[in-house]
């Protein structure tokens, strides 16, 4: 009964609401806030891809696109998948993301994208040194930020990221591009993610999200082998910049990342500080794990 839940809410999640309307006492807090920067992240490539391959598609519109230029991304990989970064394609993507100046991040390194709290603690730890090991042979270092698989964590998974140096960073906004098989376009596209960032807005208001370097880091997720997100990748950074004129939001004079450490920075501050606090999820998905961990 709880699996059928989770999986009833997620259809029930294309419903997308309205955005919160801006009433003049949050434009006015607005006005006391630093700007805001979008922090972008890819979960789940880099695609092992032959044929147009979409994870090298967005390596190459983060470069080039009429938005902005030289875009730096954080790239939360599969290091061990056959469909991601255990393929030699995969490897030779993952080399390119660093070359190109992104952060490389951890997200599994077991065969699928297996829930890190479904492991024993032997491959619960075999995973994790595994990934660093696979991350710190392209870049030197092994990482410092994890995204669990479907954000899912425990207290016993979250002790075991910190013994490995990593630090959860979850996410504001989602474009719901999960999806990767049968049909995956996103008709609401806009109105998920206008939705989604006011509902960020109100709690920029308050004073809730950390300002580093003079912007408020905004995380967003998308999926790099997700082939409709490939080809409609510059509509999004759009879609983006459009949502926060909509949200009355300020952007920052340069709206997207373009340096490495300046974006890794940034990511760190966002990171989820201790097992115990509350956090913010776009859609039902606080709901969800709320609801499972009880």
């Amino acid at each position: 009964m709880k699996y059928l839940t989770v999986i009833l809410s997620i259809l029930l999640s294309g419903c997308i609401s309205a955005p919160i309307a801006l009433t003049p006492q949050t434009e006015q807090r607005l006005q006391a806030q630093a700007p805001i920067r979008f922090l972008l992240t890819f979960d789940d490539g880099p695609s092992a891809s032959g044929y147009n391959n979409p994870s090298r598609s967005v390596i190459a519109d983060l470069a080039q696109n009429p938005i902005m230029p030289g875009i730096k991304a954080v790239f939360f990989l599969q290091t061990e998948s056959s469909r991601a970064g255990g393929s030699p394609r995969g490897r030779k993507t993952i080399a390119r993301e660093y070359a190109a100046g992104h952060v490389l991040a951890f997200h599994t390194a077991t065969g699928f994208h297996t829930n890190h709290r479904w492991l024993s603690d032997a491959e619960l730890e075999s995973t994790l040194s595994q990934g660093a090991a696979d991350i710190a042979s392209i870049t030197g270092a092994p990482p410092t930020l994890v995204r669990p698989p479907f954000w899912n964590y425990d207290k016993r998974t979250f002790a075991a990221y910190q013994r490995h140096g990593m630090h959860v960073l979850l996410t504001d906004l989602s474009a719901n591009d999960g999806k990767i098989w049968g049909f995956n376009g996103s008709p609401r596209r806009r109105a998920n993610l206008y939705r989604q960032l006011s509902v960020v807005r109100e709690r920029i208001a308050l004073g809730e999200l950390p300002t580093v370097d003079g912007v408020i880091p905004v995380v967003v997720t998308f999926h790099d082998i997700n082939r409709y997100t490939a080809r409609h990748l510059q509509e999004y950074l759009q879609i983006l910049m459009d949502s926060a004129q909509i949200n009355g939001m300020k952007t920052a004079a340069e709206p997207f990342y373009t340096d490495h450490a300046t974006l890794e920075r940034a990511a760190l501050a966002r990171t989820v500080k201790d097992v115990n606090e509350v956090v913010h999820l776009p859609g039902v998905w606080s709901w969800i794990w709320d609801a499972d961990s009880h």
